[in-house]
């Protein structure tokens, strides 16, 4: 956009983040935020460790003494043998002194002050007392001062460009700021808004627009360097971006003598604490699919991209679940002409009265929630139908059935009538009822084949087979 408008370029690309923004607290407003977050731990395992895994290998470099050499973590593992050749022993000291403090602080201290404060002021001073300035990489000087406000520019012949890049950077802002809660969750052992944090990031980036600033999103690092420290109210997050734009505004002189190794130290560290040890540990024992996804996602956060992690884990792992209660829900479609058979929750009353039937009367009972994955189930249990003179179809125990299973149904009791098979129907619950009459399989049954109670339609269906 910048070298397409040259002139209001810069505008038109911040309009689109405050558009992000407002889309964004549109997202919160209708309260679909829940819908990001819903996914297994396996998957929220693996993208924790996996952004642990980057944030340690990203400062190899800067531990090394050297800049960032670009290209994420592919580019720094590329170049670690060069970095290795010609390390800086001043600041990989530095480095190794700060994680030193970090893991080895005494506990009775961090109660008192932060492992991460303490690191960075002993070492930073350490660092100025015994070497030289230009032996170390250090932040240097920050720019302050306040940006001036951008007023929001449309153009017309781009403005479908405009909504659709705000959208897909609303929505990937609005996933890496949930994904980022799900860490926080998981360390803090609360559960997070996802509404309101979809909302206020919204507000935020509105805000930042209009000044001309970048997009932002969740920060891990920050999040759980945070929590680290004890940070548990969203009072922290204001904190944090109290003394940041103090920094800018008049004590950036304070942090330039910081070393660039010293906030490389801090930064593995998060990277190590982010690392889910507590699952890593046990994933083998636990489960061998949960294992893998973890690892698969973990990899996938590295070496790839965060969202196509999640997204090809949560897929992965919704089709295992599936697939899992699909063999579960099977078992709860059951089909019974023998008085005998134990598989239907029968009274000695209903026996009796099937006994009568002789053989002639098919008892399909189904039980707990039916989704799509039992169709196949409904379908092979009813396929003999056409060796008997009446079907009763016992939804007694069903709360709820998906489009799938109803049309399942309909095609069930329709076989039966084809094979002149006369069908009951047994549904007491409202629910369930008031969904097969949506999909019209309730006008398939006549009103005078409807019952509430077993008793009775078993009682209807023996007096019709042995008249």
């Amino acid at each position: 956009m910048v070298a397409r408008y040259p002139e209001s370029g810069a505008a038109i690309a911040f309009t689109v983040v405050m558009m992000a923004g407002a889309f964004q607290i549109l997202l919160g407003t209708l309260k679909l935020g829940k819908y990001i977050t819903l996914m297994p731990y396996s998957v929220v395992s693996g993208f924790m460790s996996g952004i642990g895994v980057i944030l340690i290998i990203l400062q190899l470099s800067p531990l090394l003494g050297h800049p960032s050499p670009g290209g994420g973590v592919l580019g720094t593992l590329s170049a670690l043998p060069d970095l290795l050749a010609n390390l800086k022993f001043s600041e990989l000291i530095l480095g190794l002194l700060t994680l030193g403090i970090l893991f080895f602080l005494p506990q009775k201290y961090r109660k008192q002050v932060p492992a991460q404060l303490v690191a960075l002021v002993v070492v930073t001073l350490f660092s100025v007392i015994f070497f030289d300035t230009d032996d170390i990489r250090r932040i240097g000087e920050i720019p302050a001062g306040l940006p001036s406000i951008v007023v929001p520019t449309f153009t017309s012949d781009i403005v479908v460009t405009m909504v659709i890049d705000a959208l897909v950077l609303g929505t990937l802002g609005c996933i890496d700021t949930l994904l980022t809660a799900v860490i926080g969750d998981s360390l803090t052992r609360k559960e997070h808004d996802s509404d309101r944090e979809l909302q206020g990031q919204g507000i935020a980036n509105m805000v930042a627009g209009l000044f001309g600033a970048l997009p932002g999103a969740g920060a891990t690092m920050g999040t759980v360097t945070n929590i680290q420290v004890g940070a548990r109210s969203p009072l922290s997050g204001v904190t944090r971006a109290l003394m940041l734009a103090l920094v800018v505004l008049v004590a950036g002189g304070l942090t330039e003598p910081i070393p660039m190794a010293v906030l490389a130290g801090i930064a593995v560290y998060v990277g190590v604490n982010i690392l889910d040890w507590a699952f890593i540990q046990r994933a083998h024992k636990i489960s061998l699919q949960g294992m893998a996804i973890m690892y698969g996602v973990m990899l996938l956060t590295v070496f790839v991209d965060l969202i196509v992690a999640v997204g090809l884990g949560v897929f992965i792992s919704n089709i295992l679940v599936i697939e899992r209660l699909s063999r579960e829900q099977a078992r709860q479609v059951k089909a019974i002409s023998d008085a005998d058979d134990d598989d239907v929750p029968l009274t000695e009353s209903e026996r009796k009265l099937l006994d009568k039937a002789n053989g002639k009367v098919l008892f399909f009972y189904l039980s707990g929630p039916m989704i799509f994955s039992v169709s196949k189930a409904i379908t092979r249990q009813h396929s003999s139908v056409d060796q008997y003179q009446a079907m009763i179809l016992d939804l007694t125990d069903v709360p709820m059935i998906d489009v799938t299973v109803g049309l399942a149904l309909e095609n069930a009791i329709r076989d039966a009538q084809e094979a002149h098979c006369e069908v009951y129907l047994l549904c007491p619950n409202e629910k369930t009822r008031a969904e097969l009459e949506k999909f019209k399989v309730i006008d398939l049954v006549p009103d005078q084949n409807m019952f509430t109670f077993r008793y009775e339609a078993l009682n209807a269906a023996v007096k019709q087979v042995n008249t």
